[in-house]
């Protein structure tokens, strides 16, 4: 009986919805439930800026971790045509003089041990960055995460390019000589200075890696960083997911 009358109940509510009278009631229902199923819905998993923060930041640092890893292996630099590191253009001259009286091999192999030295420095920048990404304030943060793909890679570029060289530089410097480097730079231009009549040459290897290097990273950085904004796969963390997946 009762079962009865819920249905009798429910008929004559869905007649009276339905009528030419209540249409207006009709839409205003429609309307309540798409805002309680869409808008509020919405809003109870809209993203704080602490969810945003934090979502930023951990893809910054998996960004990071996968540039480090890529650049920093074995032929990491050397190998890819992308960020291979070429000898200075001061070096150029040079190198096709001494290639035509048959010692061009001694600047092939200062060339391989310049991205060498940039292979191994790459790791020691991983600490650098992550430091730099904890110390994002949350301005810089909203900008980001509402800035273009390669937002994070611009904001390195201009607020923290000056500091990360300041602090590569030694790192680079203690590379070129671990990987024998200056070495090579310095019998490689002895034996250029032999030549008779040749104008002086002089390179800061330090600073031509550290450009070279950096630019290197902020390159697979800006990539990285694009593809977890675009790329459900590169979202491998569930807040990378809820963060990026708008």
């Amino acid at each position: 009986m009762f079962q009865v009358l819920n249905t009798a109940i429910i008929t004559t509510l869905l007649a009276l919805l339905l009528s030419s009278s209540s249409m207006a009631a009709f839409d205003w229902l429609q309307k309540g439930r798409q805002l309680l199923g869409g808008e509020t819905g919405t809003q109870s998993q809209a993203l704080s800026n602490q969810e945003i923060g934090a979502g930023l930041k951990e893809a910054l640092r998996v960004g990071a971790e996968r540039v480090v890893g890529q650049v920093g292996a074995l032929d990491g630099f050397n190998a890819d045509p992308k960020i291979h590191i070429p000898l200075p253009d001061s070096l150029s001259k040079p190198r096709s003089m001494l290639a035509a009286i048959g010692y061009g091999s001694m600047f092939d192999d200062l060339e391989l041990k310049l991205n060498r030295a940039a292979e191994a420095a790459a790791p020691e920048a991983r600490v650098l960055f992550l430091k730099a990404i904890e110390a994002m304030t949350l301005e810089d943060v909203q900008a980001i995460y509402n800035g273009p793909d390669d937002a994070a890679t611009q904001y390195f570029r201009s607020k923290m390019n000056t500091p990360l060289s300041d602090k590569m530089r030694p790192i680079i410097d203690r590379s070129l000589a671990e990987v024998g480097a200056l070495d090579s730079y310095d019998k490689a231009v002895g034996k250029y200075k032999t030549l008779p009549f040749v104008p002086d040459v002089k390179a800061d290897l330090t600073a031509y890696v550290l450009d070279k290097g950096l630019d290197g990273i902020f390159y697979y950085l800006a990539r990285e960083e694009a593809a977890i904004r675009q790329n459900p796969v590169k979202r491998t963390t569930e807040l990378l997911q809820k963060v990026f997946g708008k």
